[in-house]
């Protein structure tokens, strides 16, 4: 009779069915168990669908729950759409399509891959932030921000994309123009509304210590935020006598302050500027308009600058210190302008450099660098950021020469608030978050104008407000959202006042509805609270959240800035929302380019020892490792790989390729490896060996996986815990028997990873159960200790150490060991001749 073999595609329809019938991972609470919530950084649903490098974080959150189910935990794991953005409105403008139409065709698209993944999501928990029914509770938490006065109008210099017609995030702009469409974008003050984050800064900051996130990314938190202790210094402009106040956090290096620089957008710039250099500083203020903040304070990029005709008083010396204009000065940060002293700043060095400005050194390295080097730093030709004395920081009446840097910095401190020129200061790069957009399809926001120039929010019984139903999506000429020519939705009269009055007309962006998804899929149906109290204080906060590291900034920063807003409104429980945060790696392949630009599939390329050729033409590529997109057309469909390998291989690979976090390059045929593994283990289970009666072999390599692979998944090792299982089918196919007993062990260690055929084995093993549920077995310690052999280390032939170790050990690993052994390494002063290893007994060294 012929055996029975491996159809991934049989046998992966059946158990999605399997679970979605018996909803075999529907989640309630459970006081008897303890909880496990894991989150995926929910997907925006293109119209591309997913591609293989979105699986890496999906796979990895199910190995996660999946496991920690088996462990006993009730497990929330939920999935949903972050579909409310841009890209879903300028297709509307495209085609005339309407936003919603597109946004449930994708989501449609997205759903289905995912579930043919047979990832264990409780799918009655579903949402989209464009849902009515969730964006209700959106606008109610914006109604919270303002009655805390956390949210207000301004006028505001901002990305606006005139083609896209509304304002970008300064991650949205790339060299000047939208990163979305590739469209020209200029800087230009518009109404905004705008949330009052820097309210938050100092707990921002503080609360990162109690989470478990990467050092890394807490860095990149820390930078954003930006805290600095310093000196707010006041300068007296010659001719109009305006004080320009610069912020400094280098108070000691005053005196050898040459130049100031304001942010081409300083209100005074107008004012001082002479009348010769008012052309060249308009036009230089028109340049600038154009780049983003971020590609201004790239610190690679040429100095740029103009000098305003004005010069400025150093407080100290009473000497005139130019004032010039530069794009990498921002209005937005501190002052809007900086003192600069380019003897000990690399940037203000540079630009003195450029612009043959005057260099002044105050602090003298002393022995921290060679002669030559010092000399050079004296003489103003070498810039010093480091640890000195000062020098040339004296007047008549005060001096800090001689003094370290810190000693320095609290002397001047002192010194200028006396003087009243200048005041100490605790400042934040941390800017208010812009908050309005000028578009059509994201969140209107619940608020009332009225012609005398007050405002109302909407209350609770007045939500959800909904936008209405348009055929023009393209936003006004004056850069308004596209609801402000729907003039019978704009003006109404408010119900509640009887007085006249216009509806906001800007939405809010696409950060909102992803900042407090968390807390909904709590209670995703709700229809009175946003979340039940006592079901909130089960769940939170998430134990582990996986995302991409390109939203490891903002994303989380307003999700923490938002949840720790509710939590001083009494309306959840923890203080953050992410205990644990991981990202996965992102995922490159490999792309082909035609010379005259443009990409080709995959498909249409032919390779030639180390080249590669269009098939077609034979025009040789270039080729190269990039990022998975659709516009360079080598991102790899799941459903492709789905179709030839199965869920299990694809999902196993996923894992395979390199560590969780770490970049990883896509190899297709890489994929085959996996599913031949698969074709291994399924090949055992239908194997004429399998038998009831257990051997102490079959129980040690059994009872050492479940070891090695538990504690590497709950370090995320996934890489190396699917490494162990790929020894152990190794080593237990040589055995004479297969003990059920360990092959039901395997099963569970590879479920979380491979779960259709895990599932399939289990149920072949006997079990009527599904498996999630089936408890890890204890491990018997017994089975883990090795049994141990004498290594002997001999010099010149004289036994000198011996290690109990196991068997095996290479001759490298044995000297190794001898090199860190006090009663080894005193011989080893002489060189070594040679070495006799004989394999499991001894090391001879042998020393001449």
């Amino acid at each position: 009779m012929e055996k029975k073999s491996y159809d991934p595609k049989a046998i992966e329809t059946k158990w999605q069915k399997y679970w979605e019938e018996n909803q075999t991972f529907k989640s309630d609470i459970d006081p008897n168990k303890p909880k496990y919530y894991v989150l995926d950084m929910f997907p925006y649903p293109s119209g591309a669908g997913l591609h293989v490098g979105h699986v890496t974080g999906y796979t990895g959150t199910d190995i996660m729950a999946r496991f920690k189910r088996m462990q006993g935990y009730n497990v929330l794991h939920p999935m949903g759409w972050d579909s409310f953005g841009l890209p879903a409105e300028q297709y509307a403008i495209r085609t005339g399509t309407h936003p919603q139409e597109t946004t449930k065709k994708n989501i449609d698209t997205y759903r289905r891959q995912l579930k043919s993944l047979g990832f264990s999501y409780d799918w009655s928990r579903e949402l989209a932030t464009s849902d009515v029914d969730y964006y209700k509770w959106t606008q109610w938490i914006f109604t919270k921000l303002y009655e805390k006065e956390l949210a207000y109008e301004d006028y505001r210099e901002v990305n606006f994309c005139p083609a896209l017609g509304t304002v970008l995030a300064n991650e949205e702009v790339e060299e000047g123009k939208s990163k979305e469409g590739g469209y020209p974008v200029v800087r230009r003050p518009l109404r905004q509304w705008v949330l009052k984050i820097t309210a938050y800064a100092e707990r921002l900051l503080e609360d990162l210590d109690d989470l478990d996130w990467p050092d890394h990314l807490k860095r990149l938190q820390i930078n954003w935020i930006g805290k600095s202790e310093g000196v707010k210094l006041y300068f007296r402009e010659q001719k109009t006598l305006q004080t320009i106040s610069a912020y400094t956090t280098r108070q000691d290096t005053l005196f050898g302050a040459s130049f100031l620089v304001l942010a081409p957008e300083h209100p005074l710039v107008e004012t001082i500027c002479s009348n010769e250099q008012r052309e060249k500083v308009n036009e230089y203020i028109k340049k600038t308009a154009s780049k983003s903040d971020i590609e201004r304070q790239e610190h690679a990029k040429d100095k740029t600058g103009v000098f305003t005709g004005a010069y400025v008083i150093n407080p100290l010396t009473q000497k005139p210190m130019p004032v010039w204009i530069a794009d990498y000065v921002l209005v937005s940060y501190g002052t809007g302008a900086i003192m600069a002293v380019p003897a000990h700043d690399e940037r203000d060095f540079e630009f003195a450099k450029a612009f043959d400005l005057p260099i002044l050194p105050v602090i003298d390295p002393e022995n921290k660098v060679t002669e030559q080097e010092r000399k050079e730093i004296l003489e103003g030709k070498r810039c010093f950021i480091d640890e000195g004395k000062m020098i040339n920081s004296k007047t008549e009446d005060f001096s800090i020469d001689g003094l370290s840097i810190s000693e320095a910095k609290e002397k001047m401190a002192i010194y200028l608030e006396d003087q009243q020129i200048g005041k100490r200061k605790t400042q934040y790069r941390l800017r208010d978050w812009l908050f309005s957009r000028q578009r059509y399809w994201g969140e209107p926001m619940p608020i009332l104008h009225f012609d005398d120039g007050s405002k109302r929010v909407l209350d609770l019984d007045e939500l959800p407000l909904c936008p209405p139903h348009i055929e023009d999506y393209k936003p006004k000429e004056t850069g308004e959202s596209p609801l402000a020519k729907e003039d019978s939705w704009v003006s109404i009269t408010d119900k509640k006042t009887g007085k006249r009055a216009e509806r906001e007309t800007n939405t809010m962006p696409q950060w909102a509805g992803s900042c407090w998804y968390y807390l909904r899929f709590l209670d995703p149906h709700n229809s009175e609270q946003a979340w039940n109290e006592a079901i909130e204080k089960y769940w939170m906060n998430v134990d582990l959240y996986v995302g991409g590291a390109e939203h490891a900034v903002l994303h989380l920063l307003y999700s923490r800035f938002w949840h720790k807003v509710l939590y001083d409104c009494g309306l959840v429980s923890t203080k953050e929302p992410f205990k644990k945060y991981r990202n996965q790696g992102l995922v490159n392949a490999r792309s082909y380019k035609l010379k005259g630009g443009g990409y080709l599939p995959e498909e249409e390329v032919e390779k030639k020892g180390e080249k590669y050729f269009c098939k077609k033409t034979g025009q040789e590529l270039v080729s190269g490792i990039e990022k998975m997109s659709k516009s360079k057309l080598n991102g790899v469909s799941p459903d492709q790989m789905i179709e030839e390998f199965g869920a299990d291989a694809l999902r196993l690979y996923e894992m395979f390729m390199a560590p969780f976090d770490k970049e990883k390059v896509w190899s297709t045929e890489a994929v085959q490896g996996c599913r031949r593994f698969l074709n291994r283990f399924f090949d055992l289970m239908v194997s004429d060996k399998v038998s009831e009666k257990d051997t102490d072999d079959a129980l040690r390599l059994g009872f050492k996986l479940v070891d090695g692979v538990s504690k590497d998944i709950e370090k995320l090792y996934f890489n190396t815990a699917i490494a162990k299982m790929m020894e152990f089918i190794n080593a237990f196919s040589s055995l004479d028997t297969y003990p059920i007993s360990v092959l039901k062990m395997f099963c569970q260690m590879l479920y979380p990873f491979a779960p259709h055929i895990a599932e399939e084995a289990w149920q072949m093993l006997g079990n009527k159960e599904s498996i999630t549920y089936a408890s890890i077995p204890k491990i018997d310690p017994k089975y883990l200790v090795e049994d141990l052999i004498t290594y002997v280390v001999q010099i010149n032939g004289k036994t000198r150490q011996t290690f109990k170790l196991s068997p095996g050990r290479k001759k490298e690993e044995i000297f190794e060991l001898a090199k860190e052994d006090q009663k080894v390494a005193k011989y080893l002063t002489k060189d070594i001749y040679k070495m006799i290893y004989v394999p499991n007994k001894l090391l001879n060294i042998v020393i001449k």
